[in-house]
């Protein structure tokens, strides 16, 4: 009898992943087919990769033509899809220069590394996250995270890093203080991922933004989930009408192909030199040519369609919430990265949604989060929104 693809996953895998119960045949658009015939929509777009969706035309050509040209060179050589991509990617970010990765965690510990060339010779080190943040799983980012089951009996970790509680001022204020002139930078997600789709307030931004102009530190934005037009404008901090200094973005940038990228201002451009920082595969061309058609949909009217579909999708989960306030808490979020706050643990509805072939996840223990793809419409919204209605009903009549 041939082996599932569970039972040989089990054979020869490290058990790293706590995946979902779907053995996949293929995807298209917003759904994914598993081998046995059932279709999914799917609300977490590899978990804010896929911005357009599976297996969108348009990335496809453009992989094709790019493989039939070649598919890795190193970064020794001059190549046009790498070029025209950051080309791109700098007009719609408004930044000057960036750094291509291959994810988000090395975008992650890249901008450490910038941040204390930056600062070494001015006698600052100490980096700043706060928690709830997520910024990968290296060490880098690791040391500037709060959470205990990607860090236990893993350390130690990098010196010089601490975590503060997210939106406090006074514990801003404090630390700041106390480090008196030696703090190089501090990381922020004004909008929080895996900690539970939490934006940021006004007042800690503002106050963020006051301490640096004071003190003489970069602020760095991590966008790997909110940014490129996940919640209807470029970057999730546009809302705040501030310009960071040094910017990490990955996840929908590489149109399902692993790249990620710091970007940074003109007057930081030459804090490295050749040599001093580097990769193999970063910025490889058939992800940058995949990347490049996401770039252009979102400066073609993507980013509207977003803004539209995101708010029909925040009506109608308040709409539930009204309807069941036992349950949620709040919505949160914004266009296509949304969170719905619970009272009680999230999973278990997770879980039934995909008994109702319905994609999402749960974050911070009690948050329902959805990620769809880019394309979303207002009928997979009133899919996904009657999938929930259902699931509350049976699970808290």
């Amino acid at each position: 009898m041939t082996a599932t693809l569970t039972e040989r996953e089990h054979e020869h895998f490290l058990p790293t992943y706590k995946r979902l119960a779907l053995e996949v045949d293929h995807a298209e658009g917003m759904y994914v087919q598993t081998l046995n015939g059932d279709r999914y929509l799917d609300f977490l777009g590899g978990i804010a990769v896929n911005a357009l969706g599976h297996s969108h035309p348009g990335v496809i050509a453009a992989i094709e033509r790019q493989l039939r040209r070649y598919m890795h060179l190193s970064n020794y050589f001059y190549q046009d899809a790498q070029i025209t991509f950051v080309e791109k990617l700098c007009q719609l970010s408004g930044y000057d220069r960036a750094f291509l990765s291959n994810s988000g965690t090395e975008a992650a510990d890249g901008a450490i590394k910038f941040a204390r060339a930056w600062g070494g010779s001015q006698g600052k080190t100490r980096v700043i996250g706060f928690t709830g943040g997520f910024h990968g799983r290296t060490y880098g980012a690791l040391s500037i995270m709060d959470k205990p089951r990607y860090k236990d009996g893993m350390g130690p970790f990098l010196p010089d890093c601490i975590t503060l509680p997210f939106n406090d001022i006074e514990a801003l204020r404090g630390a700041i203080a106390e480090a008196d002139g030696t703090v190089c930078s501090v990381f922020i997600e004004h909008l929080q991922g895996e900690g539970g789709i939490e934006w940021a307030t006004e007042e800690f931004v503002r106050e963020l933004f006051a301490l640096r102009q004071q003190h003489g530190f970069l602020v760095i934005a991590d966008e790997v989930q909110a940014g490129a037009g996940r919640t209807g404008t470029f970057f999730g901090f546009d809302r705040f009408n501030v310009r960071p200094d040094v910017v990490t973005v990955a996840k929908a940038i590489g149109g399902g192909l692993p790249l990620g990228a710091i970007l940074t201002t003109e007057s930081l451009a030459n804090i490295w030199g050749p040599g001093q920082h580097g990769t193999t595969f970063g910025g490889n061309a058939v992800a940058c040519a995949a990347g490049l058609v996401v770039l252009e949909e979102l400066e073609n009217g993507l980013m509207e369609s977003v803004r539209t579909t995101g708010e029909y999708l925040r009506q109608q989960l308040e709409r539930l919430k009204e309807e069941f306030p036992a349950i949620i808490r709040d919505v949160r979020g914004a266009g296509a990265m949304m969170g719905i706050g619970l009272h009680v643990p999230a999973e278990p509805f997770v879980q039934a949604l995909l008994q109702r072939k319905i994609i999402a996840n749960a974050t911070s223990e009690t948050v329902i989060r959805l990620l769809p793809p880019y394309i979303f419409q207002p009928e997979h919204v009133d899919q996904v929104v009657e999938g929930l209605r259902t699931v509350f009903q049976e699970h808290h009549p």
